[in-house]
Parts: C-alpha cells; structure tokens; sequence
C-alpha cells in the first residue's frame, strides 16, 4: 500500500485532499500542516509520493524540496506541487527544483487523482528497477567473489605442484610468503596489495615444473649447460601464468618472470637492471634468498642467521634493491618470528598452503 505526504498549512485543503485520495483507493495518508515537520514524517518510514504546497509559512514548498535532496536518497518519491498561483515562473521553478508535476488550485478532483495514479506507477517502476539493480549487484559480487576464489585455489594447487617437484618444503613458502607480504607492507603497499603479495608468491618457483627431474634433483652440482636449462623455470613459469586478467595472476606471473633478476643487471633470464626490475620480484628475490639460505636441503647446511645478513648487506646494491634491504634489516626480528612460526622441525615436509577465516595462509599436513 502507497504513503503518501500531504504538506499543506490549510487545514481544510489537508482534509479535502484526504477525501480525495481515500476516494481513490488510498488509505496511508499522512497529513502534514507544519511544515516544518516534514523531514521527520519522510524518514519515519517508505514514502511514495509527496503532496507538497509552495506557499507556506516557516519552510516554503522549495526550502522542503532542497531538504528532502539534501538526503541523496536514491528512492526519493516523486513530488507533486500543489500551488494557487498561476504563473508561468513559479511553475518552472518548481519543476527545476526537483518538483515532477505541478497543479495549480482549485484543482479539478479527476485530474488530482489521474496524477497521483500516473505518479505511483512511476514510482512502483523506479523501485523494481532499484531492487532489481540491487539483486544483479549482489550476484555481480557473488561471482566476483567466487571467480577469485577459483584463482586463488588454482594458483595454491600449482605451488603445491612445484612444490612436490623440488626439494623446498611447505613451510619455505609460507615463510618467503609471509615475508614479502611483511615487507610491501613496510614498503607503504595498502591492505589488498599485500594480500595479492601473499597469495601469488608462492609461485615464485612453478616454473621448475617445466624442468627435468635429472637436473631439478640432482644431489650435485650443476654444470654449465644443466645450469642453462634449469635457469629457464623463470621463463617457463611466467608463461604458465601468463594470459590472465587478473591481479593476483598478473603478480604472480611478475615474480616468477623476474624473481632471479639482479639490481646490478647481472640476473636472469631479461638481465633487468634497478627499477626496470618490478618491485613485487625485488621482494620476492630477497624474502626467497633469505630463507633458502638459512634453510637446511639434503644438498646444504643452514647458514647461521648473522651469515645470511651479512650476505644480504653485502649484495645491497649487487644482487638486491637496496631500499628494501634496509626496510628488511628493520624487520629483522619480524622475519625470524615467520621463520619460528612456520619451522620445518615443527610441520611435515608436505604442508599444504590454506587460508583460515581472516584471509591469511595457514599450513596443515598430509
């Protein structure tokens, strides 16, 4: 059933034009003589049409329309101007003020309840379109939602796939992981920035599918041609991931294109140099080398922690950016929570990168 206002500082128009509309069929009328008291009768509940007076004392019919879109409502009813006077100008005017129809009094009974009729099928028009927007919206944000989801798991799976094809453990990329995502936050990378850096460099690495188990695994040192092949998981894993749209895949695809390319230029396999390098694959180069390095593998010791930041100073300028080696020498105790967070004497050797409630990598084991 329709609510419709009537503004009038006449009590005798409020009571004829209450007889008017409950003639036609209308029962929710409220009746309004201050007017003043407008707003708070609008926003009380749902109104579908307005019924509004100009000349009135306190607030003029134009001063209730500049309140009432003051609010931005994005269903606000349509108004009816109720007016006396017959000008051309005064018409206009409420027309440009966001009136969207104008009678002049005495008005003929037919033609007031004509309008009202044709105002509320407008009206009853507008709100289905609302509701419908509202309802594509929500299945909009639904599929969005789902989509990233069905990304975010196939970027988990092709980790977890690389994963069991190298001699890295679970835990080395929750911990490279967790600590890129720590250091762009350092950097000044806003809250989803870092949540995509969480989730797409676990990647870093998927390319080393596309590498040959005698060369991937061997126990010894590689030789110069073995070493050729294996530096191509770069290149192999960025075309993996290439194609996509996405944030999270674009990012992902970045670090494991650039992740083994040097600040100097020295690296592989496009020899950037400095900032042509993207900052998502200096992050990763650092967060990855640090931990590999203080890491125990079946082909290595783990080097003593005050080693590998000797190293990480040392290649300042060389091998790494040196703007995010001083964010990470800050954040030094940071890093080695992630690494006590996330051991491998306390996990299996094949954790499996999940997400808890919050959004945030968790490990559980096989």
């Amino acid at each position: 059933m329709a609510r419709i206002l009537v503004v009038d500082d006449e009590r005798t128009s409020l009571i004829l034009m209450k007889r008017l509309l409950q003639a036609s069929g209308y029962s929710d009328i409220v009746l309004i003589q201050d007017s003043c008291e407008v707003m708070a009768a609008y926003q009380a509940a749902p109104t579908d049409l307005i019924l509004l007076d100009i000349q009135m004392p306190h607030l003029t019919g134009f001063d209730v329309i500049e309140q009432l879109s003051a609010l931005q409502d994005p269903l606000m009813p349509p108004i009816l101007v109720l007016t006396a006077r017959h000008g051309r100008g005064e018409m206009l005017r409420a027309l440009e003020s966001g009136a969207h129809d104008v009678i002049r009094k005495p008005f003929d009974q037919a033609e007031v309840a004509a309008r009202v009729r044709n105002m509320l099928d407008v009206r009853l028009a507008h709100k289905m379109l609302y509701d419908q927007k509202d309802v594509l919206e929500r299945i909009v944000q639904e599929r969005t939602h789902q989509i990233r989801e069905t990304r975010l798991q196939v970027v988990q799976r092709l980790g977890r796939a690389a994963e069991y094809r190298d001699n890295e453990t679970g835990q080395h990329i929750l911990r490279m992981s967790h600590s890129s995502a720590l250091l762009a936050r350092h950097l000044g990378w806003n809250n989803d920035q870092c949540e995509i850096m969480l989730h797409a460099s676990p990647m870093h690495d998927v390319g080393k599918i596309g590498i040959p188990d005698r060369i991937l695994l061997k126990p010894g040192k590689l030789t110069p041609e073995e070493w050729l092949i294996m530096q191509k998981h770069a290149s192999i894993g960025g075309d993996i991931l290439s194609g996509d749209d996405s944030e999270l895949l674009q990012m992902a695809r970045e670090i494991a294109l650039t992740h083994h390319e040097k600040w100097d230029g020295s690296g592989y396999p496009l020899g950037l140099a400095e900032n042509a390098i993207p900052i998502s694959g200096r992050i990763v180069a650092l967060a990855d080398v640090f931990d590999a390095l203080t890491s125990e593998r079946p082909y290595k010791k783990a080097w003593e922690v005050d080693a590998a930041l000797d190293l990480i100073r040392e290649q300042s300028g060389k091998h790494f950016d040196p703007s995010i080696v001083a964010v990470f020498l800050q954040l030094v105790s940071e890093i080695l929570n992630i690494r006590n967070r996330f051991s491998d004497a306390a996990h299996s050797r094949h954790a499996v990168i999940k997400l808890d409630s919050a959004g945030n990598q968790q490990a559980s084991t096989n």
